[in-house]
C-alpha cells in the first residue's frame, strides 16, 4: 500500500501570512503612534517644562553677596574692613558621588571635621546648583593644587570672597563685636533671600546691632555654564547694594590710651562726651582677637577663651555689674540737696564710725583704721566728697531712706539700661523695698540702707552707667542716650535727649567744688593726679569690697588672694568749667581707687590733647 502525504495548503498559509502581516503592521502603527504622541508631548504640550529643565542645567541664577559696610572711628581710622580671600565650594549636583568627591579633596588639602560638619549642614538646606562652601582662606599653594587637578574635580569651585577683618583685633574687641558664620538658629531667623550667598552675620556688639545697615542687599546674575559647571558667560547681572559705612564716636587714640593704661589687669574704661552722649572710648580687658571668630573659631581657641579665669569674652564695660562704692557719693549729695535734708553748709559729727539709733553695731569709716578717728570733728558736704567721708553719707542715707534714695538716683541712669547702641547691656541694680521683696521675697532692713549710702550692698552699676551718670553731673542735669555710632554713610545721627534733671545752680556748684577738691585739694583722695596737670578735673574715688569683713577685723591686702582684693573705681570729668569728657573706670581686684584714678588722667589727657582738632 502506498504511503499517504498531506498536500500543501497555499490558501491557509496565505491567510496566516496575511494575518501576521496585519498584526505586524498594526503593531508598528501603534508603536509609531506612541512615538508620535511622545514626540508631540515633548515638542508641544510639555515643551516649556523640558526647556526650563534644560535651561536650568545650562543657565543658573547665582546670588551676588553684597560688600559689608566699613567701620571707622571718629577721625577716619579704619576699624573693620573687608579683605579678599579664596573659598573652596562644591556644587552638589555636578560632583556625582559627593562622598567620593569629598574624599578626593581631602587627599589634596586638609579639611577639618568641623568644616565637613558645617558643609553637610549647609548642603542639606542649599538650593539646586548653589555652591556650598567647604574651606575658607585657601593658601596660594592650595589654590594652585586645585587648579592643576581641576579635571578630576567636577563641581568644585574656587572663588574670591570678601571676608571681614579687624586691623586692631583686641583693642576694639568689645566695642565693635565681630561677625561669624551663620548658625543653624540664625538660618531660621534670617531672611533667606537677603542672605543667599552670604556666609557671615554680626554676632555681638556694633556688628550685630547694626546688622541690617551693614549687610547691604544681595544681587543676582544669570550665567551660562557647561556640563562641568564652568561659567561660560554672564547673561544678565543685577549688582548687589553695598552695606552702609559706619562712623563711630570712638577715638582710636583715646581707646588706645585707656587700653594701655589698664595693661594686663582686669577692668573697664568708658569715656563719653557729656554734651552729646558720644562714647569716646569703651575698653574691657582682657579682650580677644576678633579675627578668630570670622572664619569659625577652632574648638581649642574657643575653649581657651571660655575657660579662662579672666573671662576675656565678658564685656565688663556694659555687662559688668559692680558695687559703685564711694563713686555714688556725689549723686547721694545731690539727693540730699534736692530732698532738703542737707545744705552745702550742713555738718555731721564724725568720730570715725556710725550707729543707727538704738543699735550698737558700728559702721566704720575707712579713715578709722588709718587715723584712729574720723576726718574731722564735724564734716560738711565739700569735705565729705573730697575726703570720701563715709559717716556723712551713712547719716544721709538713713534720713533719706532707701526708697527716696532710689527715687533721686534713678534720673542719673542707675538701675536701668542706658540704651547704648550695642548688645547685651545689663541694667545693674538700684535697690528699693519693692525691688527686694520682688527679687528675694524679703523685707528691707535699716542696715542695708546704710550700706547702700556708700554704694555697697545690693547696689550694682556698670562702668558705662557710671560714665553716663558722671556725664549728667558734668552737664548739670542734661541727659542724653549714649551712642557708639555718630554717622551712617556720612550722615550724622540725631542726638537723643531725655528729660533734664533740674536743680538750682548752687547745688551743682557745691558738688563740683567737692569733686574738684578730690583732685586739686590738699586732702583730696586723688590729689596725686594734680601733679603737672594743665586743666582742672573733677573726680571721685571709690573702693568696692569683694569679700565681707567682720565687725572688728582688719583688712590686710597682703593676706588676701588677688581675686578677693577690693575693686578700684574712679569717675571724673574735665575741664570743670566746660566739660567735654566724663569717664567711669573699674579695676577688678585692684586693691582700691589708686589703681583706677591714674587711668582717668591718661584717658582725659589723651582726649584734651586732641579734642580741639
Amino acid at each position: 500500500m502506498l504511503p499517504q502525504f498531506d498536500l500543501k495548503d497555499s490558501q491557509l498559509e496565505s491567510r496566516i501570512f496575511g494575518s501576521r502581516t496585519i498584526i505586524a503592521v498594526c503593531l508598528v502603527m501603534v508603536l509609531l503612534g506612541l512615538i508620535l504622541m511622545r514626540y508631540y508631548a515633548l515638542q508641544i504640550t510639555e515643551y516649556e517644562v523640558y526647556r526650563t529643565q534644560s535651561e536650568r542645567n545650562r543657565v543658573q541664577l547665582q546670588p551676588l553677596p553684597p560688600k559689608r559696610g566699613l567701620i571707622y572711628d571718629r577721625n577716619g581710622v579704619l576699624l573693620a574692613d573687608n579683605r579678599p580671600s579664596y573659598v573652596l565650594s562644591v556644587v552638589r549636583e555636578r560632583v556625582g558621588d559627593l562622598d567620593v568627591a569629598l574624599s578626593e579633596l581631602q587627599t589634596l588639602l586638609p579639611v577639618s571635621e568641623r568644616d565637613l560638619e558645617n558643609f553637610h549642614k549647609k548642603v542639606n538646606r542649599s538650593r539646586p546648583y548653589e555652591p556650598v562652601p567647604l574651606r575658607f582662606r585657601l593658601t596660594e599653594n592650595e589654590r594652585a593644587l586645585l587648579a592643576v587637578n581641576r579635571f578630576r574635580l567636577p563641581g568644585v569651585v574656587v572663588e574670591a570672597r570678601l571676608l571681614r577683618h579687624y586691623p586692631y583685633g583686641e583693642l576694639f574687641s568689645h566695642a565693635l563685636g565681630y561677625v561669624g558664620r551663620i548658625s543653624e538658629e540664625e538660618v531660621q531667623a534670617l531672611d533667606e533671600t537677603d542672605y543667599r550667598g552670604t556666609f557671615y552675620v554680626g554676632k555681638v556688639g556694633v556688628e550685630k546691632f547694626y546688622e541690617d545697615i551693614l549687610h547691604g542687599d544681595v544681587g543676582y546674575q544669570n550665567v551660562e555654564s557647561n556640563a562641568h559647571g564652568r561659567v561660560l558667560r554672564v547673561l544678565e547681572r543685577f549688582l548687589p547694594v553695598t552695606g552702609k559705612d559706619l562712623t563711630l564716636s570712638l577715638d582710636y587714640r583715646v581707646q588706645l590710651a585707656a587700653f594701655d593704661a589698664l595693661g594686663d589687669r582686669r577692668g573697664a574704661v568708658v569715656a563719653i562726651n557729656p554734651l552729646s552722649g558720644e562714647v569716646l572710648a569703651l575698653v574691657s580687658t582682657p579682650g580677644f582677637d576678633t579675627n578668630l571668630f570670622v572664619n569659625g573659631i577652632s574648638y581649642e581657641d574657643y575653649n581657651a577663651l571660655r575657660d579662662s579665669l579672666d573671662v576675656p569674652l565678658f564685656n565688663r564695660a556694659i555687662q559688668g555689674s559692680y558695687p559703685p562704692g564711694s563713686t555714688i557719693k556725689p549723686f547721694m549729695a545731690m539727693a540730699g540737696l534736692k530732698s532738703g535734708l542737707v545744705t552745702p553748709e550742713s555738718t555731721v559729727a564724725d568720730p570715725g564710725w556710725y550707729s543707727l539709733p538704738g543699735d550698737s553695731h558700728r559702721y566704720r569709716d575707712w579713715i578709722l583704721r588709718i587715723r584712729g578717728t574720723g576726718h574731722a570733728p564735724f564734716v560738711n558736704m565739700k569735705m565729705a566728697i573730697s575726703e570720701s567721708c563715709d559717716v556723712y553719707f551713712y547719716d544721709l542715707a538713713r534720713r533719706l531712706t532707701i526708697d527716696r534714695m532710689a527715687e533721686y538716683l534713678h534720673p542719673f541712669g542707675f538701675g536701668e539700661r542706658t540704651g547704648v547702641d550695642t548688645t547685651s547691656e545689663r541694667a545693674g541694680i538700684l535697690p528699693s523695698t519693692r525691688w527686694k521683696r520682688a527679687a528675694m521675697g524679703q523685707p528691707w532692713y535699716p542696715g542695708e540702707t546704710i550700706s547702700a549710702g556708700i554704694g555697697q550692698g545690693y547696689m550694682l552699676a556698670s562702668p558705662l552707667q557710671l560714665a553716663v551718670a558722671t556725664g549728667v553731673m558734668a552737664s548739670k542735669g542734661q541727659r542724653r542716650i549714649p551712642h557708639l555710632v555718630m554717622a551712617v554713610d556720612g550722615e550724622p545721627l540725631p542726638v537723643i535727649s531725655l528729660d533734664p534733671l533740674v536743680a538750682p545752680a548752687e547745688y551743682w556748684d557745691a558738688i563740683f567744688d567737692g569733686m574738684r577738691e578730690v583732685v586739686h585739694g590738699r586732702n583730696g583722695t586723688a590729689k596725686a593726679l594734680a601733679q603737672g596737670i594743665a586743666y582742672e578735673m573733677a573726680g571721685k574715688t571709690g573702693t568696692a569690697q569683694v569679700i565681707g569683713i567682720a565687725q572688728n577685723a582688719v583688712y590686710n591686702e597682703a593676706d588676701v588672694s588677688e581675686r578677693h582684693r577690693h575693686h578700684g573705681l574712679f569717675i571724673a570729668f574735665a575741664p570743670i568749667e566746660a566739660p567735654t569728657i566724663a569717664v567711669g573706670i573699674i579695676v577688678e581686684n585692684g586693691g582700691g581707687s589708686s589703681a583706677a584714678s591714674p587711668i582717668a588722667r591718661e584717658v582725659i589727657d589723651a582726649w584734651l590733647s586732641i579734642e580741639p582738632g
